[in-house]
Parts: C-alpha cells; structure tokens; sequence
C-alpha cells in the first residue's frame, strides 16, 4: 500500500523523487523518506505528507544523481520517524524501501538477534535489509546473491528497491504479490509502485512479475529470477497521460473525478456497445465467451467498493442473464475452504488490480479450476495478468482514495456483461435489447444533468455537516448503492454511517432514528416504489430526517420527504449508475466542511496491496 519511487541516471534524483512521492501520496501519508546515494548513502525522512519531508530537508544536501523514495502506510510500527522508511541495514551497507509485509519477520529477527545484530526501528523492512547485510558478510558473496538469498528466506509480499554504498551505480528492485514498475529512459531509469510518477518522463515501462529482480545500472537494466537465471524482458508501453494525474482547477481529485464520471463511464462503453447495429462487443472476453454464458455460476470476489459493484452485477446477471451470482469478500473467500468447480467462472473486481486479498482468491480459483476473470482500470497490474481473460474499465487514472468513478465504471462493466449473456443465451428479445443499450448510452447525459445540482448537494450537506451518524437505505439494486452511500460518507468524513435494505430497517435499525438523523433514501420508481414510499413514512412518524433520491417529476414523495433530490428517468436496470452520484457529492461536501482531507483521508490507503 505504499508508494514507492527511484531513479537512476544523470540527472538530480531529488526532485524526480519528491514529485514521484507527492504522486504515490495517496497509496499510504503516515511518513515520508529519500535516500540519496552520494558516496555514502544519506537518508531523509519524517513522520506526516512530503511537504513535511520537503521542510526537513530543506537547505541540506541533495546532490546525487541515484536514490530512492517512499510514502508510508503503516503496517508495522506506529508511523513516526524511525519507523519511515528508508531503512537502513544495521553497518548502513544497505539502503532498502519496501512496500508489503515480511509475515516471518519475527523469526528472522530473533535469528539475526541471536547473531549480534541490533535493530532500531520496529518495522519488518528493517529485518530485510539487516538479513541482506547479514549474508553479503557472512557469506561473502555480491550484492545480487545476497539480495536474492535474503529473498529466498522471506515468506509474504514484497515491492522492493535496494542500493548499497557497496557499489552505488548498482539499484536492485524486486517484487512478490506487490506491484512494481520500471520506466525506460535515455541511459536513465525510474522505479515506482505504479506508472503515475513515470509517465511525464517516459511511456515505455517493464512491470515486473513475482520473484522477479531487476539489477539495474545506468546504462543497463538485467532481469533475473531470485535464483539468478535470466528472465525475459517484456516493455509495454503506457497509455497514460501527465494531464490525466493533474486537478485541473478542481479544488480535490476526489471531486474531479467525480465530475469525471460521464466522460469515463463513456470511455468505458465507447466501442463496446453499439446503438446503431444493437451489438455488444467484449473483446476481452471473446475467447471465453461460451464458458461464460454457459456457467453453471459466476462467484464475485472484490474488497470495499468494488464488492458493492459487485452486488449490483448481482442483480443484473442473475435478472438479466438467469445465471446464479454470489458476491464474496475475497478476504473471507480464501480462507473458507469455498466450494468451486470446473463450471464456475471466478470473477474478480478491482481498481488497482493489485488487491492482496482479491489476488489471492483468484490463486485459490485457478487452483479449482474455475475460470477466472478480471475487471480492473490499470493496464498490465497484477490481476489482469493473472486472471484468464477480463474487461478494463477505462475510467482513468483515480487518485482520491475514496473511489467514484471507479465504481460507476465498474457497474457499467457489469451491466454490459449481463446484457451481452442475457442476448447470447436469447434471454433479451430484440426489442428489450435494444432499449437497454440505449438506456445505456443515455446515462452519461443524464449523470451531466445530476451534476448540474451540485449547488443543492452543496446546502444539504451544510444542514447535516454536524451529524454524528447516518442511514442509507434502497431496495433491490438501489440497496448496493445505499452501501455505497454510507461508505463514501464514513470513508472521508469520519460520520459513522451504514447502509441497510430499507425492508431491514424495522429490523433493529429503526432503533436509531430520532430527529437528529439523517436518513438518505434511493427512493426511484422500480416494483419496489410503493414499499419503500412505506418505509419513508415508518421514518417520519419517528421524526428521522428524510433525504430522498427520487425520479425526476415525483410528487408523492416531495410531500413527505425533507430534502429531495430528483434525478433523469433511468430503466431500473441502470439506475445504480446515476443514483450514486447525489451521494458521491454530498460525502464530499460535508467532509469539506468539516476540515477533512478528501482526497487522503486518515488511515486509509488508495491500493491495498496487504492483508
């Protein structure tokens, strides 16, 4: 979950560095650290963002032309300065960043204990980088054997750089179930847990695969396995741009992107589907079109909001298609001993495709035989490597932690999904075929109408920006989209919210409501409207305040809601997609309000690349 950065070559490291970290930022801002390899290594960090490191390191010296960089989320140890990385070996022949967790760091440290060594900070990487040294001098063997012996020894995941005052024009990267990425330059390379701090230097990178290890000079970069071979390398080149990781004016990338939205939920139906000639086109799941349509169930595995898109694909494939779905948290999936079979198909769903847990219960399913797919927004990450075929997203790079427009591009995945089975196995006849595609193509407007709005999302949140607590309620395929509601809410403003079945409410929730709660309703007409008009009235006669998303033109509701927000007639089976957005805006603006950082909210990592 950290972010990771390096540079090699002949320009000042240093600031390729810090800009590389203020990009990786939201991939984890409990500490911040360079080093800067000049003859004998020189380390720089501190507890809180890089603006914090930036100020320490002000005035002192940064002339080097190798280093490397990291922005903590902490894992082991309490984030503060000696736990920052970079860490230092216990001689300071090493110099390691690292991204994952070493689970048998105990023992490896009580082992190196035992030999004499002394540890400073409380973090498993320190155990790395003194087990590295350890075996450079015990053993005395290079760099590159002792780098990959150590490695050899770890059991977890590891994103990995290491430098050496040993040899200094000499930078080792490595990577197991944590992502990495190299950026080819002109006699030059860059070296980062995602693209996003590459791209304004270069558009040809190599992502490395498990246990592989990079050896990387200035004018040369080798790849070998932990054991030394050769291993090919492959460059790819990015499809990203400097100005798709900027604001932009926007006052936060959280609100950006979710402006974003009707361009990217386009981006990510654009060719796929076609109005005119009433065609579904998913070319990545061509070659396994017929297992697909054929399955005997689709299992969805996913974390956070990708598992409330997941439910609403749910709904739709089990409506649409007639396959039976179950949406699973892949954290719990792979340690329940689940039941899969050769007839399942395993789908998994993830932003960053480098989900630890999502990961490895795409393991476990191949294992089963199951075919497994992917839904994910970064070319080349982890999941769309590992997974048998899959769908990218195109929604763009997200760099807000709390995910939107990811969300909506992932349901419109789903939903295409669903319609292209529901055709193939003649389920959706001509006409209702043709309808759901352009209802399909019509939402982006109908999102641009939604966001009009903002100014009235904007007075709602200032009369609930002091609630302590919150309900969110639907029915259906609105019920994902409640989840997701209170989500967002909790996420980035530290209002404790959740997200019910409105039928549930009577259930146990109703025992919260009083006049000092808000209660958001989706609330559009679907065969569920005259049930939950019902629960709206349960709500009032207890004095809950009502804030009800409703379609355009309602009238019955507008009587007894106190807020209501109407939004474009949309067919029931797409109307999660704009439904989320009135919730996307006012999370954001109460959390504004309230002085919270929207876009890095407190202990919260944009990828979640560990357990």
């Amino acid at each position: 979950m950290c972010g990771i950065v390096g540079y090699i070559g002949s320009r000042e490291a240093y600031p390729i560095l810090i800009k590389g970290l203020k990009r990786l930022e939201y991939r984890g801002y409990d500490s911040a650290g360079v080093a800067l390899a000049n003859g004998k290594t020189t380390i720089y960090k501190k507890r809180g963002k890089v603006s914090e490191l930036e100020d320490h390191v002000r005035g002192k010296d940064t002339n080097s032309t190798v280093g490397i960089g990291h922005t903590r989320w902490a894992t082991h140890g309490e984030p503060n300065d000696m736990n920052a990385h970079p860490h230092h070996s216990e001689k300071g022949l090493f110099t390691i960043i690292h991204n994952g967790i070493i689970e048998n760091y105990t023992d490896l440290k009580k082992s190196l204990i035992e030999q004499g060594m002394t540890f400073y900070s409380e973090t498993d990487t320190e155990v790395l980088a003194n087990l590295i040294e350890y075996i450079y001098t015990s053993q005395k063997v290079n760099i590159e054997i002792a780098v990959g012996l150590a490695l050899q020894k770890v059991i977890g995941a590891y994103g990995l750089v290491v430098i050496s005052d040993e040899d200094p024009n000499l930078m080792i990267a490595a990577r197991r179930s944590s992502p990495l990425v190299i950026g080819l330059g002109n006699n030059e390379y860059f070296i980062a847990s995602d693209a996003t701090p590459i791209v304004e230097y270069t558009d040809k990178v190599i992502y490395l695969n498990n246990d592989d290890m990079a050896l990387i000079r200035r004018d040369e970069l080798v790849l070998k396995n932990l054991t030394s071979d050769a291993t090919k390398v492959n460059i790819q080149t990015v499809d990203l741009g400097i100005s798709e990781i900027e604001k932009h004016g926007y006052d936060h990338f959280m609100l950006k992107e979710i402006f974003e939205q009707p361009r990217s939920i386009m981006d990510t139906f654009r060719g796929r589907i076609r109005p005119d000639t009433n065609e579904i086109r998913l070319g990545g799941l061509h070659a396994v079109k017929e297992r697909l349509v054929n399955a005997n169930r689709i299992i969805v595995i996913a974390c956070g909001t990708s598992w409330h898109a997941g439910l609403v694909g749910e709904y739709l494939i089990e409506d649409l298609a007639r396959i039976p779905v179950e949406v699973e948290y892949a954290s719990e999936f792979r340690y329940r001993n689940p039941m899969i079979g050769p007839d399942d198909v395993v789908l998994a769903i993830s932003q960053s495709g480098e989900t630890a847990d999502t990961l490895a219960a795409i393991h476990l399913a191949k294992e089963a035989g199951a075919l497994v797919l992917g839904i994910c927004n970064v070319a080349g990450s982890s999941i769309s490597r590992e997974t048998d075929a899959g769908v990218y997203t195109h929604a763009g790079p997200e760099i807000g932690v709390a995910s939107t427009k990811a969300f909506t591009a992932q349901v419109t995945v789903l939903t295409m999904m669903a319609i292209m089975i529901g055709r193939e196995k003649g389920l959706l006849k001509d006409e209702r075929f043709a309808e759901l595609i352009g209802e399909l193509n019509d939402v982006p407007g109908k999102i641009e109408k939604i966001l009009e709005q903002n100014d009235e999302f904007q007075r709602i949140a200032e009369i609930y920006k002091d609630a302590t607590n919150a309900l969110y309620l639907g029915r259906g395929v609105s019920f994902p989209v409640a989840l997701e509601g209170a989500l967002k809410l909790k996420e980035i403003s530290y209002i404790h919210a959740e997200g019910y079945p409105a039928a549930e409410m009577k259930h146990g929730p109703i025992a919260l409501i009083d006049k000092k709660m808000p209660v958001v309703f989706i609330a559009t007409r679907d065969k569920s409207y005259e049930k939950i008009v019902s629960n709206i009235q349960e709500v009032k006669a207890r004095n809950g305040n009502v804030i009800a998303i409703v379609t355009e033109g309602d009238t019955s509701i507008k009587g007894m809601a106190d807020h209501v927000i109407e939004i474009p007639e949309t067919d029931e089976a797409m109307i999660s997609i704009p439904s989320v957005v009135p919730l996307q805006l006012i999370a954001y603006h109460i959390a504004v309000m309230r002085g919270c950082n929207v876009d890095q909210p407190r202990n919260l990592a944009k990828s979640v690349t560990v357990e």
